[in-house]
């Protein structure tokens, strides 16, 4: 799908704001509420638009303790086996392989440096995993969605 400059406004005003009315994003675009939700409409159809979620303060849960972890696995495990190691622990939000030295990243989010800490036992012990690094996150400053 070809997006145009109308439709990139619309997106960054839901990326802000994604309860934002159709007449409240129409208003800031330039458009009535009927046309902004047949463009929204659209985007969904054509999986630009992937969902709307709620965005929770993971301190709020308990998750005081963020980190990232790089996974360096065992010869010909697939993307799919890293991806199951991750999934198995449910203080991992995400994960992704990637180039360069290491296999994968997993960002780990958990209660305390302890919690973290059993998390990464456990990720290491699997037997795809062959070795670990890790990085406490001390600060957050830019995080975009």
């Amino acid at each position: 799908m070809r997006l145009d400059d109308i439709d990139e406004r619309i997106l960054a005003l839901l990326r802000d704001d994604g309860r934002a009315s159709f007449a409240a994003v129409g208003a800031g675009v330039g458009l009535s509420a009927s046309a902004v939700k047949r463009r929204v409409d659209r985007m969904l159809d054509a999986g630009v638009i992937t969902g709307f979620s709620a965005v929770v303060d993971p301190e709020a849960l308990g998750w005081t303790t963020e980190a990232y972890v790089e996974l360096w696995c065992a010869p010909s495990t697939t993307p799919a086996a890293v991806m199951a190691v991750a999934a198995r622990h449910p203080q991992v939000v995400s994960a992704a392989t990637i180039s360069g030295e290491a296999d994968a990243l997993v960002h780990v989010r958990a209660t305390s440096v302890h919690d973290f800490e059993r998390v990464l036992e456990r990720i290491g012990a699997d037997p795809a995993v062959v070795r670990t690094k890790s990085a406490i996150v001390l600060s957050r400053g830019v995080l975009r969605t």
